[in-house]
């Protein structure tokens, strides 16, 4: 296997599992700062406004994330002209969340389950009564056009590939607990062999075929590659190189043929632009994962339950 990952999934890893092992200090080498992000917030008893007490910050991920994008519609929509969407990474984002949780101070992110966050801390998405992030969503898959006809086995397994938000969610707790997602990946294939049987039944095996997949370091997207690459390589006789990029740079991929498919696409309104930007170039096989969601979401301790709060 071929792996292009960079260094926010090693600082994701780094982090916490540090944290989940009982230690304060947290480091990661991103564009959010946590020192500069908390250490100066002003204590949940004062009289300044929350915005005050956070700079009026929400803290991010990737710049071109449809998350993002979609919480920037959010912001508008809601009129959060003094907010400020700070662009990061998932993995400076959890950095950022456990370091405030920790010292129950007040901090807001940008979260979408499933996630292992919310198996980890008590946590809470903030209401959206104009609805501006839409309902539950979905992740679909992608594939490049004249896949189905360049490497039918893999485009086979591709369309059948399934499984549950509970499924998603152990592979990624492995993750966080330090397991590599090689090793998480393989570890859940072999404990779940009844439901990847149904997904390669009947599909002819290949010998040693090349086979490119991208995805964004998102632990849920990260999780979910790992498992359709290990069972392609494994059961299906795939050689898979992974390729990590950002959101934008993904869908390009596909629909240019650079790349062969993924399995991260947020639909119908997380990925919205890039479906209406690439939508004629690439091959949609529908959901992998039902079930999604994206929002703002906040320590259940913070006394604030709605987006409407931070007019």
């Amino acid at each position: 296997m071929m792996n292009k990952m960079v260094p926010a999934l090693l600082a994701v890893m780094m982090g916490a599992t540090t944290w989940l092992a009982g230690c304060s200090s947290q480091s990661t080498n991103t564009q959010i700062s946590t020192a500069t992000v908390i250490g100066s917030v002003p204590s949940e008893t004062s009289d300044n406004a929350l915005g005050e007490k956070l700079d009026y910050k929400i803290i991010g991920i990737d710049a071109g994330s449809g998350s993002m994008v979609k919480t920037e519609e959010v912001m508008n929509l809601y009129g959060l002209d003094k907010w400020q969407l700070v662009e990061g990474s998932d993995a400076a984002m959890t950095a950022a969340l456990i370091k405030a949780y920790e010292a129950k101070e007040p901090i807001i992110i940008t979260g979408w389950t499933p996630h292992w966050m919310f198996k980890k801390m008590d946590l809470k998405y903030l209401a959206d009564p104009k609805n501006g992030f839409g309902g539950a969503e979905q992740i679909h898959t992608i594939v490049r056009k004249g896949l189905k006809e360049a490497k039918p086995a893999a485009y086979q397994f591709l369309d059948k590939f399934w499984w549950e938000p509970a499924d998603m969610e152990s592979v990624m707790v492995q993750m966080i607990e330090g397991k590599d997602p090689e090793v998480a990946a393989a570890e859940w294939v072999k404990n779940n062999e009844a439901k990847v049987a149904k997904w390669v039944e009947g599909i002819q095996p290949v010998q040693k075929e090349k086979l490119t997949l991208a995805y964004v370091a998102w632990d849920s997207e990260i999780a979910s590659t790992h498992v359709v690459e290990h069972v392609l390589e494994q059961k299906l006789g795939y050689e898979v190189e992974l390729s990590q990029v950002q959101t934008g740079p993904m869908w390009a991929g596909v629909a240019i043929g650079d790349v062969d498919g993924m399995v991260a696409a947020w639909l119908p309104s997380t990925d919205a632009s890039y479906l209406k930007k690439f939508g004629g170039q690439i091959e949609d096989l529908g959901p992998n994962l039902d079930g999604t969601k994206i929002g703002l979401v906040v320590p259940s301790y913070m006394n604030i339950s709605s987006i409407e709060d931070l007019q």
